[in-house]
């Protein structure tokens, strides 16, 4: 877990203030400007935005499908992981033009998430 994460959020205190995960804002608008200027508005809607992350997951899959656990761990040493890097800019892309066509606030929702997971799977006591 980051380290911006306080530890009583990481324990799952819903009143624990919370440090901003992720800043997602700068990409919202080059993404923006990017889809405007190509006049992609009428096809950048939430079906199709959501095909479009799926298929670049499965891109991503794609990778490692037929490889063995270790070969996965190091495929970033190897000549795929430029690939890799490529597919996860496209999944974050994607990922971020979704949760800004339908107004959600990714860094509120990935914090609430993450106390209810903490909650849900609380760590070992000492």
């Amino acid at each position: 877990m980051s380290a911006a994460l306080n530890d009583a959020s990481a324990h799952g205190d819903a009143d624990a203030p919370r440090a901003r995960l992720i800043d997602t804002a700068g990409l919202e608008t080059a993404l923006q400007a990017f889809a405007d200027a190509r006049h992609w508005q009428p096809y950048h809607t939430p079906k199709n935005l959501a095909m479009a992350l799926s298929v670049e997951v499965a891109e991503l899959v794609e990778i490692f499908q037929w490889q063995t656990d270790a070969e996965a761990q190091a495929v970033m040493q190897t000549n795929e992981a430029r690939h890799v890097e490529q597919e996860l800019a496209d999944i974050a892309m994607y990922l971020v033009r979704l949760s800004s066509v339908l107004g959600v606030d990714l860094n509120r929702a990935v914090a609430e998430k993450l106390v209810m997971n903490a909650q849900k799977y609380p760590a070992p006591q000492a």
